[in-house]
């Protein structure tokens, strides 16, 4: 099934915040920037190693009209430019970019709801898409994550069908480049979804969080370690949440923030995972509580938050930084419209793209807007 939390409201609207810079120059933070070819939101946005940016999929607003085209952003020309078409419909499918320089677009279901097994690879020079391997197990709001190795882990996500009732995929795979095809991996300790799966330094992949087939928002994190192809547990989440955050920072640390706990409220709570401990500490919080907002990490160590959704059901347009050398969160001015279910990308050039979502009225953009560096 398609609908999401991120939809359903449950919250506080932004509070003013402080980062030293003047009001103007916040507002100038974020910059109108064109418009995609399709208004769409639960899409993919991929950047590619020559710097584009390939935008894929989602749905084009409040019939929820499953989409399978994909756009390429050029921030040289600023401008889309439509390209080939996923072979399936998919929404809160996967992307990811592939050590060829290729992207993997795996699972997500279509526009009845029906979960995806299929995957396909996008070829920037062709611009085209092309059936690859089958997933073991068809799901959506799974996580994939780039190893080392080259391989992609795929964790977790809603396996049901239809109006079945949800279950969530216990079961991990992974995607080789070289043969194009998925193999079962070990089982997690819990089957999730809306979790986050961080690579960190040391090679393994940090689990964090999400809900269960029962719907119950989890505290509790898993290792993987892909020399052992073995999850192992972890030290638990101060704060049970689902489609919180999860950014790896430069000190090796990860920032866990924001989502929704198991009353369904946003939470403003954020922590920090030490890989050396394998404990988690409460670090500051954000100003405004929110989920489903993506985070970005910055060139210079910080990381940007925006938008969401809070208690009320509203999409928001406010922004925040976190700064890891101080454990808080300032303003970082406000997006020019509201959004939820969009995605940020960091560009070469440090930028920040903005692309799509859907605003406070539940209507899908088309809108782009850039964030541009303030350091």
């Amino acid at each position: 099934m398609f609908e999401s939390h991120e939809l359903q409201g449950t919250g506080r609207g932004p509070r003013a915040g402080a980062n030293g810079l003047s009001s103007a120059v916040l507002a100038a933070n974020f910059v109108p920037a064109g418009r995609l070819a399709t208004a769409r939101m639960f899409h993919t946005a991929t950047l590619l190693n020559d710097g584009n940016v390939l935008i894929a999929g989602g749905v084009d607003g409040f019939k929820y009209h499953a989409l399978s085209t994909a756009e390429v952003y050029d921030p040289a020309s600023g401008k889309f430019t439509v390209t080939g078409v996923l072979n399936t419909t998919r929404i809160f499918n996967t992307a990811t970019l592939l050590p060829n320089g290729r992207v993997l677009i795996a699972g997500g279901c279509d526009g009845e709801g029906n979960e995806i097994a299929s995957a396909e690879l996008y070829d920037p020079v062709a611009g085209t898409f092309t059936f690859t391997g089958t997933l073991n197990t068809a799901r959506n709001a799974q996580t994939a994550t780039l190893l080392n190795n080259g391989k992609v882990l795929i964790t977790g996500g809603d396996d049901s069908a239809g109006d079945q009732a949800s279950s969530v995929a216990d079961g991990g795979e992974l995607y080789d480049p070289t043969t194009g095809a998925f193999t079962r991996a070990d089982n997690l300790h819990t089957g999730r979804d809306s979790h986050t799966a961080t690579l960190l330094k040391n090679g393994r992949v940090l689990i964090a969080g999400g809900a269960d087939s029962d719907g119950n928002v989890l505290a509790s994190t898993e290792l993987y370690d892909p020399a052992s192809d073995r999850f192992t547990p972890t030290g638990s989440l101060s704060t049970a949440r689902a489609l919180h955050t999860a950014t790896l920072l430069n000190n090796g640390m990860v920032l866990i923030a924001g989502g929704y706990d198991h009353n369904g409220n946003a939470v403003a709570s954020a922590e920090l995972y030490d890989p050396r401990t394998g404990t988690f500490a409460v670090s500051g919080s954000m100003l405004t509580p929110r989920y489903g907002a993506p985070a970005t990490p910055l060139p210079d160590g910080s990381v940007l938050i925006a938008g969401g959704q809070d208690n009320d059901g509203n999409s928001l347009a406010s922004a925040e930084l976190y700064d890891p050398s101080t454990g808080a969160f300032t303003a970082a001015g406000r997006m020019n419209s509201t959004r939820q279910n969009f995605t940020t990308t960091l560009l070469i050039n440090g930028q920040v793209l903005v692309a799509a979502g859907v605003n406070f009225d539940r209507r899908a953009l088309a809108s782009v807007e850039l964030r541009q560096p303030t350091r």
